[in-house]
């Protein structure tokens, strides 16, 4: 199968190429910089922006947060199913 991200310049304005769970962690940052989180289970979601803002929102189910994330805080967030768009 022809790989259609093979000569494309990765762009912070997607697609991303990757996918990866999240742990939440009020101390270690996200191994590789989000530019996008999805949600599976809505709820509060605690976390801290590429520009070092902490925020705090409430999701709904199956919620995209396009915003650039480096780390999710344990402490404050209550969704569950968190994962990190990335570009690998």
């Amino acid at each position: 199968m022809a790989n259609p991200f093979q000569n494309r310049a990765l762009s912070i304005s997607g697609p991303a190429t990757d996918i990866s769970p999240v742990v939440p962690d009020d101390v270690a940052d996200l191994s590789e910089m989000a530019i996008a989180i999805y949600v599976e289970g809505g709820g509060a979601i605690s976390f801290t922006t590429a520009s070092g803002q902490s925020r705090s929102v409430q999701v709904t189910d199956y919620s995209l947060l396009p915003v650039g994330v480096k780390r999710v805080n344990a402490t404050g967030t209550t969704a569950t199913g968190i994962h990190a768009l990335v570009l690998a």
